[in-house]
């Protein structure tokens, strides 16, 4: 437990749905929910304004529809968020050497550690700099929560929101919270908080009255000692500058249900590039390939396999992630699917170069035309060479998806509202612009409409496509 409140949480406000209202003008001030907009799509994040109606990070889009039907439904567009977050950490990094990033949005900077703060007044001053400067740079705003604990902070920060700064004096731990929920307690999710709640544990207060004893009973001991200590304020969790990625993946849940066997492996094949791309920014290897696959039923099966040794290899893994797949039985229709790559290491296996490539080799010397895929009847053939192209209706949705960029030959920069019947209707406007843009409908093949890169939402900032430091995600 620490004298001063030299913890500081950072919480970006409604970070996605904000950054969208930065960058287009006509929907400031109105309901905004990013997410995916399919019928299975979930929602990301949700503006203040769209909160109002009930809608909330994690809820079914069409819920949402329901909920706020007049509210602009955008996808998210993660390399734009991606350089805002490395402007964030990049102003959080100046305070301190030890930075914990959380999420794309979301981090605890350990104050002391920098150096920059010893008491209550002198972080205090430091969190309403960091404010200033997050609204400067991005165009922004972000809560911050000070504190003695992690725990302390990442509470104060929320009860800070939006776009303020909440400081709890070590020392009243207890007092705050007491009344509060018992689900306010890191680690205690809606499984705990029910099996507490038979017990008649709704409070903080009553999880320090039942005492440690009974919190060992109820939930185990690693557990309820925990919860216990959490209950007394009592949290020694230091900040951490950096954490080990114990995986990578990308998955991608489809709006209508997958039968075509070449289809499904087309899509593994571009979920394991995907997953590759991601791995390399990262600056990791992995050894143990893994495909998730979402049955029409809802069953989630995984296969996985494991190299003799890291890699970042591209083929290496499409292939692997393609035996996975002749594992599953897709027959029934598939709603979602997933490539991963786990046992991380800052290196790579260089004889698994040889081995993709010996096997492409072995490919392409094989009988033509066989498509054999057996066990045991060689290298199955290219993804490529079976799976049907997407189609054009496929194709012109990916290109102008609600909320992408565009640019026009002769009426500059703008944004997609909606598109279909092969037609895209654009509304042309600026971050910077005072008031709403005009809105115009073109032709999908239009040759003077192009996508574009997102604007700097503050003059001299970021593209919003430029890279930044890889962040692990660790939790919403």
């Amino acid at each position: 437990m620490r004298a001063a409140p030299t913890i500081l949480h950072l919480d970006m406000d409604a970070f996605f749905a904000a950054a969208e209202q930065a960058s287009k003008p006509s929907l400031r001030g109105k309901p905004v929910v990013v997410g995916g907009l399919g019928p299975r799509g979930v929602v990301a994040t949700a503006s203040y304004e769209a909160r109002r109606f009930g809608v909330h990070s994690a809820m079914p889009m069409g819920q949402a529809r329901r909920l706020a039907p007049n509210a602009a439904y955008l996808v998210p567009r993660f390399a734009f968020y991606r350089a805002i977050s490395g402007q964030v950490m990049g102003l959080l990094g100046r305070l301190s050497p030890l930075v914990e990033p959380l999420s794309l949005d979301e981090a605890f900077v350990d104050l002391e550690a920098g150096g920059l703060a010893d008491d209550s007044a002198s972080a205090r001053a430091v969190g309403e700099r960091l404010r200033a400067e997050i609204l400067a740079t991005t165009g922004l705003t972000g809560s911050v929560g000070l504190a003695g604990t992690k725990m302390l902070a990442k509470i104060a920060s929320e009860e800070a929101k939006p776009d303020g700064l909440v400081l709890f004096e070590p020392g009243t731990e207890r007092a705050l919270l007491a009344p509060r929920s018992v689900r306010i307690i890191p680690g205690v999710g809606p499984a705990t908080g029910d099996h507490l709640r038979r017990a008649g544990i709704t409070t903080v207060a009553d999880v320090v009255e039942a005492g440690e004893d009974e919190l060992v009973r109820i939930l185990g001991r690693s557990h309820g000692a925990s919860l216990y200590r959490m209950a007394l304020g009592h949290d020694g969790r230091p900040v951490v500058a950096e954490r080990d990625a114990k995986s990578v993946s990308v998955e991608d849940t489809f709006d209508i249900d997958l039968h075509d066997r070449s289809r499904i492996r087309l899509e593994v094949e571009r979920l394991a590039e995907r997953c590759v791309e991601r791995l390399r920014r990262s600056g990791h290897s992995g050894r143990t390939i893994v495909l998730k696959v979402r049955r029409y039923d809802f069953s989630t099966l995984t296969r996985s396999e494991t190299l003799r040794g890291p890699t970042d290899d591209p083929l290496v893994v499409r292939e692997a992630a393609e035996r996975l797949l002749e594992l599953v039985d897709t027959t029934g229709g598939v709603r979602l699917l997933g490539v991963g790559v786990s046992g991380l290491a800052d290196y790579t296996q260089e004889d698994l170069f040889a081995q993709a490539e010996a096997e492409a080799e072995a490919g392409a010397g094989g009988d033509e035309g066989s498509g054999r895929t057996e066990a045991g009847d060689g290298v199955a053939p290219s993804v490529a060479a079976v799976a049907a192209p997407p189609t054009a209706t496929e194709t012109a949705t990916r290109r102008w998806a609600p909320g992408n960029d565009v640019r026009h030959a002769v009426l500059g920069a703008g944004w997609v509202q909606g598109s279909g019947l092969g037609r895209v209707t654009v509304r042309f406007e600026e971050p910077g612009s005072t008031a709403p843009g005009r809105v115009r409908t073109f032709s999908v093949d239009d040759p003077e409409l192009e996508p574009a890169d997102p604007l700097p939402l503050v003059p001299g900032g970021g593209t919003g496509t430029e890279p930044a430091a890889p962040v692990v995600r660790t939790g919403d």
